[in-house]
């Protein structure tokens, strides 16, 4: 499924912190696509350097391995840049085993790409951020207007790069758009047990494994196709008016996890795939 908008014309050098990971490597990929020069930042934490090797065919294209919660020298890296999408960030999954790791990346290294981004006069900052951000929502549909209230070192790191982005355009009228994403799926989604739910039961589908639920599997979730995400990355670039704006990026099609476990065994034609409830 090819993008519905191209960037090309309105830019010319784009920078995909975490370029390698999931998300990241499909908006590297249709930017250049696009036409467009792109630069790859990644530390390969969670990223992996096959998820990009197909983009080597374009000469437009450059991989760099770089951690940002290293500032010296990340300057270089942004000469002749005039689009960022930062996507670079800590997993929700591992913010407890290393909140401090979890902090260090989403709201230090968030601090360092913005710096560096205004050192270097970017025309457009996208910044990837959740909708955990908003903590236990309180009102159905939750809209951009929920209070901001975490309730994990995820949601308070993700919050304070929040908050240095929206600085940003206050003290250097940098255009700057946050986007909050909701339980994204699609093609080079981690399949591993921290991985991303619809990948998880896909795997254990097709090692005859029981798909495993935790609860009772009437939890509601808006699943959202990863080249959706690059749509609206995209088209966020591209119209006026989002300059300190922030959108909630959801399919806004509610599915609930017994749903979706039902789904995996129709789509594998595994009728009788076991589907195992635990707390």
């Amino acid at each position: 499924m090819a993008s519905s908008y191209s960037l090309y014309g309105k830019y010319k050098r784009a920078l995909v912190t975490g370029g390698a990971g999931f998300i990241g490597s499909h908006i590297v990929e249709d930017l250049l696509n696009d036409g467009l020069e792109v630069v790859s930042l990644d530390n390969y934490s969670a990223g992996h350097p096959i998820n990009v090797k197909h983009c080597h065919k374009h000469s437009t294209f450059a991989e760099i391995t770089w951690d940002i919660t290293k500032a010296t020298g990340l300057d270089r890296f942004f000469e002749g840049v005039d689009i960022v999408f930062h996507e670079a960030c800590s997993k929700n999954t591992a913010c407890v085993r290393d909140p401090l790791r979890d902090l260090a990346i989403n709201g230090l290294g968030t601090l360092h790409v913005l710096m560096a981004a205004k050192n270097s006069g970017v025309k457009k900052f996208v910044h990837a951020l959740s909708g955990s951000v908003y903590g236990e929502p309180v009102a159905f549909p939750t809209n951009e207007d929920h209070q901001l209230d975490p309730v994990s070192y995820y949601g308070v790191s993700k919050l304070a790069g929040d908050r240095y982005a929206r600085l940003f355009t206050h003290l250097f009228d940098m255009d700057v758009t946050i986007l909050r994403y909701y339980h994204v799926f699609g093609p080079r989604q981690d399949h591993s047990e921290v991985g991303g739910v619809v990948s998880i039961f896909g795997r254990r589908a097709l090692e005859n494994k029981p798909i495993i639920i935790y609860g009772d599997g009437t939890q509601l979730r808006s699943f959202t196709y990863v080249k959706d995400i690059v749509n609206i990355s995209k088209l966020v670039a591209l119209e006026d008016g989002t300059k300190s704006q922030a959108f909630n990026c959801a399919s806004g099609i509610k599915v609930t996890i017994n749903e979706l476990a039902n789904a995996v065994r129709e789509y594998f034609q595994k009728p009788d795939l076991q589907i195992k409830y635990e707390d």
